[in-house]
């Protein structure tokens, strides 16, 4: 693994090595393929995968700001042992702490699954082609890297960034960005028409954690701020605009010392078992075929045009 890692260059995104190094675990592991699906090579291929993402991940940081990977301890259980191989370093070891442990796994678990989101529908879709795990779990990864699905974490609290460096307040903030009809990043939910029960999980443990760690947040600050004047906003209210589990979740990363480009990596560590068991769920079921959405044409019906329109030298111009 280690030398596979050295063929990214210093500085490459944390979510294009993961999703690269973990569908190359299907060269690494041909046994996990389709055809073994209900063995033993399946269930090992979903244990190795459960483990395996979690030093990927923290590898990944490593080499995107250029220092030495740490290896994982066989002493430590899975946060505990993340954390280390994050921070780590033979200068510096890692202090571990039970109360960064309890939130990290808090939040991971609170990621774990929901239903037919984006990255999950994704590994069930290229799943039912039959495909080996890694290859519909690197799918998923991929879906969860954009900005609207994994990747909102990490844009809530470069939204807060920005109010912070502008120096407004809460209202201010939100008048402007209603005024330039912007996202609310953190608000909103395409299941939730009401406050998101995951967000207020993790805003307990939020709050928990940085009492403990005894740090304030700007951001934190702001962000209670700004939640207040959303839940009596009639702009909010109207558009069943509630806090979701985006909104506090980079709070607690950022108090853990996770950098905002490794929020969407997070969020891939806590889906994974629940990708995982979709995979499985569908491919055991004899019902389960692949999967072929159909789509209702709605161009022109019919179109006619001269050759001349058609061909432009060797160039075909029909659009």
């Amino acid at each position: 693994m280690r030398h596979f890692f050295s063929h990214f260059p210093d500085g490459a995104h944390p979510m294009a090595i993961l999703s690269a190094m973990v569908v190359s675990l299907s060269a690494f592991y041909p046994e996990a393929s389709q055809n073994a699906l209900g063995t033993e090579a399946v269930n090992m291929a979903a244990t190795r995968l459960l483990s395996k993402v979690r030093t990927i991940a923290a590898f990944s940081y490593k080499k995107s700001i250029g220092e030495p990977v740490v290896y994982p301890r066989h002493d430590l259980r899975y946060c505990a042992n993340f954390l280390n191989m994050m921070f780590s370093s033979p200068v510096a070891p890692y202090e571990i702490r039970r109360e960064v442990i309890r939130a990290l796994n808090t939040i991971l678990i609170v990621h774990a699954d929901h239903e037919q989101n984006c990255s999950t529908s994704a590994v069930r879709a290229v799943g039912s082609a039959h495909v080996n795990l890694y290859a519909a779990v690197a799918a998923g990864i991929c879906a969860l890297w954009g900005p609207l699905h994994g990747g909102a974490n990490q844009k809530v609290v470069e939204m807060f960034e920005d109010i912070l460096a502008r120096g407004e307040t809460a209202q201010q903030a939100v008048d402007r960005i209603k005024k330039e009809k912007k996202l609310f990043y953190g608000f909103g939910h395409r299941v939730y028409k009401t406050y998101d029960p995951r967000a207020k999980i993790v805003k307990k443990s939020c709050m928990e954690l940085l009492a403990k760690l005894d740090v304030s947040d700007p951001l934190l600050d702001t962000m209670m701020e700004l939640e207040e004047i959303a839940l009596r906003d009639d702009y909010f209210l109207s558009r069943h605009l509630y806090p979701n589990v985006d909104f506090y979740s980079g709070v607690v990363y950022r108090a853990i010392g996770i950098p905002k480009e490794m929020f969407t990596v997070m969020f891939a560590l806590g889906r994974l078992p629940g990708w995982i068991a979709h995979w499985m769920e569908a491919l055991n079921d004899p019902r389960f075929k692949l999967q072929r959405p159909r789509q209702v044409y709605t161009g022109p019906e019919l179109r006619h045009l001269t050759e001349e329109e058609c061909y432009y030298g060797d160039q075909v111009t029909v659009q």
